[in-house]
């Protein structure tokens, strides 16, 4: 198993590291965009039974990209809250193009 971060300020960089290749950028992208989705529908629905589905869609998209493409262990099973806040956070970043600026930040490309 990964070793822990001390703080999510130590956290972060080790996150980013750990999702270097676009194919996972893009995977974990696309599996967090449905899981917004199907939370969404769940909300404006009020079809509960949806909640799941949005976390099973945004886990298993990253975790398949880090099986298949990274070839390492999930942050997920390390830092759970800290992971899944990342998420969101590359999330934002990817979609407005600045994960390759914050990745040069900490010198990962």
């Amino acid at each position: 198993m990964a070793e822990r971060s001390p703080d999510y300020r130590a956290f972060w960089p080790r996150y980013l590291a750990e999702h270097s290749k676009p194919a996972t950028q893009l995977l974990h992208a696309v599996g967090t965009g449905l899981g917004l989705v199907i939370l969404l529908t769940a909300i404006i629905t009020s079809n509960w039974w949806l909640l799941p589905l949005a976390l099973v869609a945004g886990y298993a998209f990253a975790w398949i990209a880090h099986a298949m493409v990274e070839r390492n262990t999930p942050t997920t099973f390390t830092h759970p809250w800290w992971s899944f806040i990342s998420d969101f956070r590359m999330f934002a970043l990817f979609l407005t193009g600045r994960l390759g600026r914050e990745r040069a930040r900490y010198n990962l490309d």
